[in-house]
């Protein structure tokens, strides 16, 4: 099995969507492809390759689904108020249908289509946030909110993140804050898939398809 996390931005400006495939070992998590810049073919190439392994677990950051006449999920009011208690900013979780997020949540539902379309049966998904799937494992919160601005903290995230058992990203350059959003993404619907979140709001189909998790 593979584990695939994707940190996703909108479909406009797909250089900020960052992949990352993972091979499930019994020691945890060893990356095995990364891509940088990926637009939706790129992702549905790299979905083919893996399913054409095994079965997959995908953790997508982007809402993938959003609220009848719009305003904040159920999952998200509750995903927040844990993430400020754990240290992040209450802007970390924003409304699906907010202005500046409306078109990640169009993209987050046609890359998860698309990838159970691809995966069928074999595809597991999963709605993840990646900087609350970090401080809720405790990781420091100061370098999680410095991810964008300081190669220091991403190091740092990034030696954390193989100390959870998210093996060979360190090591590797400085890849940017999405390559480590998109790892921390893959740690998540890993630990998802294994009965073990941090936390979790259950689907409630047909409105809300998938679980969120951290």
């Amino acid at each position: 099995m593979d584990v695939v996390g994707i940190d996703l931005s909108g479909p406009s400006n797909v250089a900020d969507t960052a992949v990352a495939r993972f091979l499930v070992t019994r020691r945890g998590l060893v990356l095995r492809e990364c891509v940088i810049g990926a637009d939706d073919a790129a992702i549905a190439a790299l979905l083919r390759r893996t399913v054409r392994r095994g079965d997959l677990v995908l953790g997508l950051d982007a809402p993938l689904s959003y609220n009848d006449g719009g305003g904040d999920r159920p999952a998200d009011r509750l995903l927040r108020r844990r993430a400020v208690a754990a240290g992040l900013r209450a802007g970390t979780v924003m409304p699906p249908t907010l202005t500046r997020m409306a078109y990640l949540t169009l993209r987050g539902l046609a890359v998860a289509r698309m990838a159970t379309a691809i995966g069928g049966p074999r595809a597991r998904i999963v709605e993840v946030h990646p900087g609350a799937a970090l401080v809720l494992r405790g990781a420091p919160s100061s370098a999680v909110r410095a991810l964008k601005e300081s190669a220091a903290a991403r190091r740092a995230i990034l030696a954390w993140l193989e100390r959870q058992g998210v093996g060979a990203v360190a090591g590797r350059g400085d890849l940017g804050d999405h390559f480590v959003a998109a790892c921390a993404a893959a740690l998540a619907a890993w630990k998802w898939h294994a009965g073990d979140a941090a936390w979790l709001h259950p689907a409630e189909p047909p409105q809300h398809p998938h679980d969120v998790a951290c």
